[in-house]
């Protein structure tokens, strides 16, 4: 079933002689009435064919189309703005094709590594085949917002929540790949009730409040082996210059245990948590 486009009339200057006929028809009936002729039953006649050919005007709002069927067979989409005016047995059923914004309620599923997340998303969509939409599905709002809360549940439980690994793609760290995912996913359902995605992107995104606690308890110390990390990595490269040039400048020479206290010292200095109080040894190392 795919969208075919059919020519309609201008609605008003219809309106306009129907109103004519029927006001020609009233005077007709008034002046004949009584003559015992048939003029006056056929003015009643020509009124109500009239009134009958006047359910054939209908309206199309701007970003509107209306589907049209003859007796359950499709017979073309109407986009002409305005007051329009086609069979009357036709059936017209007005489809929107303004764009509009459908936000999902705060879905819990277990992503990737099976814990518990609570996510939403916000859908930007916009019917672009009305025959589609009409004839494919049986709402295609409801079948929007169906579809979309299935491929979001589909797609957190594609990935974890935490990139864990380098190049590793979460729902947390990686936005703008994670709504192209959806988007590709709505796609692919929506496509058969002539719906065009514009955009998604995920409105809301965390733990489950019984892990939230633990997962930041996680997070934290995660936080705080990268930066011990970063330190000792420092640190030691720190030491390997004093040492360097110290044996560059030749200030002092020292011999393997000398070094061992040095860096020891050094490694002490660099990698505390807290400033360190120094002691003076006023007599020899040994």
């Amino acid at each position: 079933m795919k969208e075919t486009s059919v020519r309609s009339l201008p609605g008003i200057p219809i309106l306009l002689v129907q109103l004519l006929v029927i006001g020609l028809c009233v005077y007709s009936f008034l002046a004949t009435k009584g003559s015992g002729s048939m003029q006056p039953m056929a003015s009643i006649g020509v009124a109500l064919l009239t009134a009958f050919l006047s359910t054939g005007l209908y309206m199309v709002e701007p970003n509107q189309a209306a589907v049209l069927s003859l007796f359950g067979k499709y017979i073309g989409t109407d986009k002409s703005n305005g007051l329009r005016w086609n069979n009357p047995f036709l059936t017209k059923k007005k489809v929107s094709l303004r764009v509009r914004n459908f936000e999902s309620g705060r879905l819990k599923v277990n992503e990737l590594e099976g814990s518990p997340i609570e996510i939403a998303a916000v859908i930007v969509w916009r019917v672009v085949d009305s025959a589609e939409a009409v004839f494919n599905v049986d709402d295609y709002a409801s079948f929007v917002q169906i579809q979309s809360e299935a491929a979001l549940r589909a797609m957190a439980t594609s990935y974890p929540y935490d990139q864990h690994d380098d190049g590793q793609i979460s729902l947390r760290s990686h936005p703008t790949e994670i709504s192209e995912r959806l988007k590709e996913q709505l796609d692919e359902r929506l496509t058969a009730a002539g719906v065009d995605v514009l955009e998604a992107r995920i409105s809301h995104l965390a733990y489950a409040p019984e892990i939230a606690q633990a997962m930041l308890q996680r997070q934290q110390a995660s936080a705080v082996i990268a930066a011990r990390t970063r330190i000792v990595a420092g640190a030691v490269g720190m030491v390997e210059l004093a040492l360097a040039e110290l044996q560059k400048s030749g200030v002092v020479q020292l011999d393997e245990e000398r070094k061992a206290a040095m860096v020891s010292n050094l490694l002490v200095v660099l990698c505390g948590d807290r400033g360190t109080q120094p002691i003076v040894n006023t007599g020899s190392l040994y």
